[in-house]
């Protein structure tokens, strides 16, 4: 299967999207780890037209949750953290020790923080929304001011979710 990748501008900067051709299996702001590499495959925004369009209307406030076919690629429990992250509300932060124990082991803070750290789709399982037990912004795949502007630009956005 051809893997296919594009990039999107956004107010945090170019964001790469990469996908198998028929979902997403990656979204990529400038800082994350993987940036450089998921550039890779062909060059095509074709299988992307409808990612480009959410993103859109999320960053033009217009958007609250994303509805993409999406194929993740972790563990079980990796699995299990990122949906519980697409459960944390628009413009709402959790903390890794209350995620943890949504998940039923209020000791694995320090696990749930590794996985959030690997997920592959910022923005769209929405990893930001996760911080610091203090209310401090902590353990973002990608640049801690670009946090903040997603925190920052979905609290500005919060009526969309009322």
């Amino acid at each position: 299967m051809t893997n296919f990748y594009t990039t999107v501008p956004s107010p945090i900067g170019d964001i790469v999207l990469t996908s198998n051709g028929e979902a997403l299996t990656g979204v990529y702001p400038p800082e994350n780890s993987h940036y450089a590499e998921a550039q890779k495959g062909a060059h095509d925004a074709k299988p992307f037209k409808e990612a480009i369009k959410q993103l859109n209307e999320y960053f033009a406030g217009e958007r609250i949750e994303f509805d993409l076919p999406l194929a993740p690629e972790g563990t079980e429990f990796q699995k299990k953290v990122w949906n519980a992250l697409c459960k944390i509300g628009y413009g709402q932060t959790t903390s890794y020790g209350q995620l943890a124990k949504s998940l039923g082991d209020a000791n694995a803070s320090r696990a749930v923080g590794t996985a959030n750290g690997r997920n592959p789709f910022c923005i769209v399982v929405p990893c930001h929304r996760v911080i610091g037990a203090s209310g401090d912004l902590a353990g973002y795949n990608g640049d801690l001011k670009a946090k903040q502007w997603l925190i920052d630009h979905e609290r500005a956005h919060i009526k969309l979710a009322a």
